[in-house]
């Protein structure tokens, strides 16, 4: 049983060294797809001008980077009065990577951008606001809130997605392959243009990533997340339980 995860492997593989232990199985990580920040010359074809905003929101810890870069690129020396707003505490805190945390307004949510919006409220209404995304990002939830409470924002994006190499991948030689993204299926047929699935299974993670399974006509034999099924790696071990 070989197993193919499109993603880089993570620091800790203990899901899947038990699917390797209990199933005979051998799982091997290859990212269909890498994020990359912007050029500055990709970001200015936005037509946006850093120094106008005077808030600045935040969903990724990628994104951070990517804004910090530009502005290096871009020479704009972010002032002490920036306030920036994180989707959540663990994103708020690799600001300290790029920022002195205790001298400038960071302000954190719960992972919602329902938890944005609570944080900006009366008091912060009167800034204007830069909401940072990604080319395969959907932030219409987020800034649909904005249009509705009446702020003065845009978006920007800041971080591009970048189809890896994997001509030299025979993915017929996998008995599941696992995606997660849209970009996965893009990056797919970017390298192999007349691929068939045939007799390969696929286990998805996510709901976009089924919507761009079916709009490329491939099927799907495993759904993650669910109840019983939270990862990747445990919605492929029911999957062999059920057919050992």
């Amino acid at each position: 049983m070989k197993i193919l995860i499109s993603q880089q492997a993570p620091s800790n593989r203990v899901q899947y060294a038990a699917l390797e232990e209990k199933f005979g199985a051998e799982v091997e990580f290859h990212p269909f797809f890498c994020i990359e920040p912007l050029s500055a010359k990709e970001f200015r074809a936005q037509r946006i001008n850093l120094p106008d905003y005077t808030a600045i929101v935040f969903s990724s810890r990628v994104a951070i980077d990517a804004y910090f870069k530009l502005c290096e690129e871009t020479r704009f020396k972010v002032p002490e009065t920036m306030k920036y707003f994180c989707t959540t505490e663990l994103v708020a805190n690799y600001l300290q990577k790029h920022i002195v945390f205790r001298k400038r307004k960071i302000f954190s949510g719960n992972g919602t951008p329902e938890s944005v919006i609570a944080l900006i409220s009366s008091k912060h209404k009167a800034e204007k606001f830069l909401i940072t995304t990604s080319d395969n990002a959907n932030s219409e939830a987020m800034t649909r809130l904005f249009e509705r409470q009446g702020l003065d924002f845009a978006t920007a994006v800041m971080v591009k997605s970048v189809s890896q190499d994997l001509k030299g991948l025979d993915l017929a030689a996998y008995d599941l392959v696992a995606l997660y993204n849209p970009y996965d299926i893009k990056s797919l047929y970017e390298n192999h243009p007349d691929f068939q699935q045939g007799s390969i299974r696929f286990v998805t993670y996510g709901k976009s990533i089924v919507k761009a399974m079916d709009e490329a006509g491939l099927s799907i034999e495993v759904k993650a997340p669910t109840p019983e099924a939270p990862s990747v790696a445990k919605a492929i071990e029911l999957y062999l339980q059920q057919k050992a």
